[in-house]
């Protein structure tokens, strides 16, 4: 009853609303809702990679936005560490109801638009069991994971044709949405199969396929750029550059993808993406993901040399150069260069006091790319499994910017404008260094969530 009401009040405050602005020549668009157990005080709305508003809890930790003349098509909004896509059309008011402490399941949305975003969030519930159920369908005959697929496709078509019959309105850009929602998961596990399968089999050979295997490929465009940032869409073209460049004749890989494999990868990004926007986002995604899944400071200059080749984007470009010189300015079986941070209490410390005779990971970070649960979660299981490392987290975002706080972890500091620090770190690009009690780094580049960093941790502990 409690829900119902609050929908019902929300609903009559928009329509209220609605009837005050309808005189403007302004298309008046609501967005709203309440968040259940808050992680923050705001909700922040992106359109592609744009901050469009932020909206501020009130004392009952709701919230109501009021945007103009906004585009029709995919937005999608944070709340703390947490988001979620949906799909936003002029005049909408659409309010939704979260519960952080299970947020995709509890996630509701009511008002004008609520019933296809709804359903959007059913599909992406439905993607997220059947990543588990798939686990085991990797490992069968290629007939046999045909079968599979070729049925909860025709469920998935089936869902699709239903909706429309009793929504005969929806939009041209809706229904594309829709059927990428649907579908476009079980085709980039059609597009994972061989890789995954070789991966698992005792002789890490591809599986034999039939010609039609792929053939659902000539029904697909990949080339939409309002897409890129929607996970469905995003991760099944990524897979599918893979699956094309590991048919060039690469074996499954195991743990790190070889300079020429990264190099054909870029090639079939540059052959088969013909808008240069997405072609640019892929490529600099190809290159930062490689280098930093191979957690170490070596860099090979061929696939950088070809990334500089093939894009077209400066900023990307500068930021990949800021990542090989900040790579090159720490160097193995050097002495660590001394910088200061500020602990908790905003006392300048120098690192070589902390880290003094001491097996070390420092850890430089940012908001931007992780989470604080996720480094509580990560740092936790590494110290659980390599005891005689210290891990010793350093935010290099500043104590001004709201990502810092004492959260009460041992080891937890961070950076100002003036620590030597920033001289590594010209990137903002999180990174790990590892230093053995002599004070001599041992990895200069890892990666703070790839599983290649665990051996030179194990050697560290050895040491």
């Amino acid at each position: 009853m409690t829900k119902k009401l609050f929908y019902f009040f929300s609903l009559l405050l928009l329509t209220v609303l609605i009837g005050c602005e309808s005189s403007k020549k302004d298309t008046i668009t609501y967005f709203g809702g309440k968040i259940i157990n808050p992680k923050s005080n705001k909700v922040i709305l992106f359109s592609m990679d744009k901050v469009i508003d932020t909206f501020y809890l009130d004392q009952e930790n709701k919230f109501l936005g009021k945007l103009k003349n906004v585009n029709e098509g995919l937005y999608y909004f944070f709340h703390g560490d947490e988001n979620q896509y949906f799909y936003l059309e002029p005049k909408d008011s659409l309010m939704l109801r979260i519960n952080t402490w299970d947020f995709d399941e509890s996630l509701q949305f009511a008002g004008e638009g609520a019933e296809r975003n709804n359903i959007l969030i059913d599909c992406f519930l439905e993607n997220e069991k059947e990543k588990k159920t798939f686990n085991d369908y990797y490992e069968l005959h290629p007939k046999k994971f045909e079968k599979k697929v070729a049925y909860l496709t025709k469920l998935k078509l089936k869902t699709y044709d239903e909706y429309l019959e009793s929504h005969p309105d929806e939009t041209d850009g809706f229904k594309e949405i829709l059927k990428v929602a649907l579908t476009f998961p079980l085709y980039e596990r059609i597009e994972k199969y061989p890789i995954i399968y070789a991966k698992h089999s005792e002789s890490g050979n591809f599986p034999k396929l039939d010609n039609s295997f792929f053939e659902y490929r000539e029904l697909l465009k990949i080339d939409n750029d309002s897409l890129m940032y929607y996970p469905p869409y995003f991760q099944y073209v990524r897979t599918l550059l893979y699956s094309k460049t590991y048919a060039l004749g690469h074996p499954a890989v195991k743990s790190n993808y070889s300079a020429k494999f990264t190099i054909d990868l870029l090639k079939t990004i540059d052959k088969n993406i013909n808008s240069e926007v997405s072609k640019n986002v892929f490529l600099k995604q190809t290159v930062i993901s490689h280098f930093y899944n191979k957690s170490s400071c070596q860099i090979h200059e061929e696939p950088f040399d070809l990334f500089f080749e093939l894009s077209t984007n400066k900023k990307d470009k500068e930021q990949i150069q800021n990542i090989i010189n900040d790579s090159k300015a720490v160097i193995k079986n050097n002495i660590l260069p001394d910088f200061n941070v500020i602990d908790s209490t905003q006392t300048q410390r120098p690192i070589s006091e902390i880290i003094k005779n001491k097996n070390v990971l420092l850890f430089f970070w940012s908001a931007e790319y992780y989470t604080e649960n996720f480094i509580t979660s990560r740092i936790n299981y590494l110290s659980e499994a390599y005891p005689m490392v210290t891990f010793i987290q350093i935010n290099i975002d500043g104590i001004n910017n709201d990502s810092f706080k004492n959260t009460g972890v041992k080891n937890e500091f961070y950076l100002d404008s003036k620590s030597h620090a920033n001289t590594f770190l010209t990137s903002k690009m999180p990174r790990c260094i590892l230093v053995n009690k002599q004070g001599k780094v041992t990895n200069g580049y890892a990666s703070f969530s790839s599983f290649n960093i665990n051996p030179y941790l194990k050697a560290l502990s050895e040491n």
